[in-house]
């Protein structure tokens, strides 16, 4: 029977290897049902996983799960443990929590850029993983883990990409990086630079300092002027009174 499973997980694996570019080390996301699955199932994840998979594995929760399992009480004390010694991965939900299923739901969004594996004991969660292509599902039934045969959507998605109808999410990455390296693609912050450049226009306390230099010439011009009348006045004055001593 463990031969049987170790075959069909080889198979599936080896499906989202070529079509999804699925490599090790493999990363799990784990939720607190599949924590509290494994918990009672007295499964030594971080032994068995490498295993079932034969390959290096990377066990993965996110803040939310942690939060979701906290609130929980003493009924999940022991997933919690399991999933504290978890790698935790950045999730969007900074500010406020959300739920472990709609946390992991975002975590494989955009075609699951970064792998993820989502090993869950939700059927709701498993029921909406398996609309989205690309994303190895796991859960544990009795008392063993298994990696789930891909999803109808996923195959149809493998299957269009394969007849050129679709481009998968790794053909776009590895387009984009082309495009960047042959310099078609320009940096956003360059364009952002450039774009200030061309706003960019004359300062205007440069024009406010050549107003105060036209001022102070004008009133330089006037005063000179002044001075230049209050000497001829004083001229014709000495001239006048000159002439009556004379006469």
């Amino acid at each position: 029977m463990k031969i049987t499973r170790q075959k069909h997980a080889k198979k599936h694996l080896g499906f989202f290897r070529n079509n999804f570019g699925v490599r090790e080390p493999y990363q799990i996301l784990l939720d607190g049902t599949f924590c509290q699955a494994a918990l009672r199932g007295r499964i030594q994840l971080r032994e068995q996983l490498p295993r079932y998979l034969m390959g290096e594995t990377q066990l993965c929760t996110t803040r939310c799960v942690l939060k979701e399992l906290e609130t929980l009480g003493k009924d999940l004390y022991g997933a919690k443990l399991i999933a504290q010694k978890c790698q935790v991965r950045n999730c969007p939900h900074f500010k406020n929590s959300v739920s472990g299923s709609e946390c992991l739901l975002s975590m494989v969004e955009d075609g699951n850029p970064h792998h993820y594996f989502v090993a869950t004991q939700d059927q709701n969660l498993s029921m909406k993983v398996k609309k989205k292509p690309g994303i190895p599902l796991m859960f544990i039934i009795q008392n063993t883990i298994v990696l789930d045969k891909p999803s109808p959507k996923t195959i149809a998605f493998a299957k269009a990409v394969e007849s050129g109808q679709l481009v998968s999410g790794q053909e776009k990455q590895s387009i984009k990086q082309l495009k960047e390296e042959q310099g078609l693609v320009k940096d956003p912050e360059q364009r952002r630079k450039k774009k200030r450049r061309k706003i960019s226009g004359p300062n205007p306390l440069s024009c406010l300092k050549k107003k105060k230099k036209t001022q102070d010439t004008n009133s330089s011009a006037s005063e000179k002027k002044r001075k230049r009348k209050r000497i001829r006045n004083r001229s014709t004055s000495k001239v006048l009174s000159e002439k009556q001593n004379a006469g």
